[in-house]
């Protein structure tokens, strides 16, 4: 396995919500302090960017080539970049501003599952402590912009995967070093059969993650200086190391989705911080898959 090389020092406070556009062949991600989301062209090495009123943490692919889907702060909106064309769509989250959303994915089945945590944001983007009980929820968009609430009483609610059968759903809470697996049923987005799938690593804490094609998750982890790729029967396989500390999310990309593109946050100890808030690129020896897609009414 080849090292992790920073191909976008972006300086992000909190990079995250990264995803591959197959369509486009780039990288969109975002950072959640400067309100920012962010383009990455590999063919080009160029850059581009796009400022917002409030924190972005999600960004999702559509069934519209044009069309992506974000989830704010406060809400959750579709956007179109070529034009920079914005339109509210939902609003999952009853309890801001004191708890703002988070990470989230769009399901197998063209929802979107987006969690929520304490607003540690600022209205000028500076970091807030996290005080006071668990806030953070659990919630499914449908096409129409309706949502209901999946699950509450969540710290810090982090990492949405579906396995290759798509009915095994992993998510977790940061706060509590725990990832979750839940049987997830396609007609309603209902969970059950709640188990601790793992918990207790003792490099750093859980943040986002994706699945590849042998269906092995691999887990950032915030202040743990690595990617610990896990097996579905909850076991270590392997840990990629990485120069900076704070791990946030991944995605698979290029033309054989073996490029693991990782989004970094800044304020960790590792040796190569100058480069943290940065996105970084390693090459597999194995494949993602495709991401999910939202499919928009009408």
């Amino acid at each position: 396995m080849a090292d992790p090389v920073c191909v976008v020092p972006a300086g992000d406070r909190c990079g995250e919500g990264v995803v591959w556009s197959a369509a486009e062949q780039v990288v969109y991600w975002t950072d959640i302090n400067r309100f920012l989301v962010h383009r990455y062209d590999p063919a080009t090495k160029t850059t581009q960017n796009w400022l917002f009123d409030e924190p972005v943490t999600t960004i999702g692919l559509t069934d519209r080539a044009d069309t992506l889907i974000l989830a704010l702060g406060s809400k959750v909106i579709l956007w179109q970049p070529a034009n920079d064309a914005r339109a509210d769509f939902a609003f999952p989250e009853k309890n801001t501003p004191k708890a703002r959303l988070n990470d989230g994915r769009p399901d197998p089945f063209g929802n979107l599952v987006v969690g929520s945590m304490f607003n540690n944001v600022a209205p000028d983007g500076s970091g807030v402590d996290i005080t006071g009980p668990a806030l953070g929820g659990l919630y499914r968009v449908t096409k129409d912009g309706a949502s209901e609430t999946i699950q509450s009483d969540i710290g810090i609610s982090n990492t949405m995967c579906w396995d290759l059968s798509r009915n095994r759903f992993y998510t977790g809470d940061t706060m509590k070093n725990e990832l979750w697996s839940f049987d997830y049923d396609p007609a309603t987005g209902a969970v059950s059969g709640e188990t601790v799938w793992f918990s207790g690593f003792e490099r750093g804490s859980p943040d986002g993650s994706q699945i590849d094609s042998e269906g092995y998750v691999w887990n950032c982890r915030y202040h743990g200086g690595c990617i610990v790729r896990i097996s579905p029967e909850g076991k270590v396989d392997r840990v990629l190391d990485m120069p900076v500390s704070n791990i946030t999310n991944c995605t698979f990309g290029g033309a054989d989705l073996k490029t693991l593109y990782i989004t970094t946050a800044q304020g960790g100890d590792g040796p190569l911080e100058r480069l943290a808030g940065g996105l970084f690129a390693v090459e597999l020896d194995v494949a993602g898959v495709a991401e999910n897609v939202f499919k928009i009414d009408g």
